[in-house]
């Protein structure tokens, strides 16, 4: 991995001798040493864990597998966020990038949950059964807080993000009819807890005409929206 010795001398004597406590309902367990994992809390934990899953991928040696998808004139087999893995095929040859990295993972310690690891072609594709379990076949997964399906539709994951919209913006109504609160104020609270709601995971939708008149009609939405805003913060329409 190329880590410089010191580094991973000091990273050895943060681990060295770590004890920890249960809390429990009839109080503390006594002190016992910690014989793997990474510190609970800690700001290092994030990136020992992205090296050890890096030096678990880099082991596997994926980028020289055959089995991938082309992205934009890109060819690529794996996605990863954390501990969140999603590896791509245009084949059953999805199976071999999978034994790969569960053969990897269980060099390191590591264990594949089959519970979790779920399957989803675009056609029609025969079981596949690891260490004597069935890994479980979808026609849809959520994916960093995205709805993916096999057909790519995402006409409901669009409808589900503009209610949701919907939703944040009736929760701070008060706020919005407030005369105390200025317009930029306002603006930027739209900005901040709408914005993120509707556009989360927006580059992974699939558009069409249906989609695009109801973004169209949420923006329209909310040009009205900034304009009564406008309009309540000048007074206008209050009683004289």
């Amino acid at each position: 991995m190329g880590i410089p010795d010191h580094l991973t001398c000091l990273l050895r004597n943060l681990y060295a001798r770590q004890e920890a406590t249960d809390r429990t309902g009839y109080g503390r367990t006594d002190w016992f040493q910690i014989g793997k994992g990474i510190c609970q809390a800690c700001i290092l934990s994030p990136c020992l864990f992205n090296l050890y899953a890096e030096y678990i991928m880099r082991n596997a040696e994926l980028d020289e597998a055959q089995a991938e998808i082309k992205i934009a004139r890109t060819n690529i087999n794996n996605l990863r966020y954390a501990d969140d893995i999603t590896l791509m095929a245009e084949s059953e040859e999805l199976k071999s990038l999978l034994m790969k990295v569960k053969e990897e993972s269980t060099k390191v310690g590591l264990k594949l949950s089959i519970q979790k690891t779920k399957i989803m072609a675009s056609g029609p594709i025969t079981s596949w059964e690891i260490d004597g379990e069935t890994v479980e076949t979808v026609t849809d997964f959520i994916f960093w807080g995205s709805k993916i399906t096999a057909d790519g539709d995402c006409s409901h994951e669009i409808k589900r993000h503009l209610l949701l919209e919907r939703k944040a913006m009736t929760n701070p109504d008060s706020i919005f009819k407030s005369r105390d609160i200025t317009l930029p104020t306002k603006v930027h609270l739209v900005k901040a807890m709408v914005f993120p709601v509707v556009m989360c995971g927006c580059e992974s939708w699939t558009i069409k005409k249906t989609e695009r008149r109801r973004i169209d009609a949420f923006v329209l939405f909310l040009d009205f929206f900034f304009f009564e805003l406008m309009l309540l913060n000048c007074g206008v329409g209050e009683d004289s």
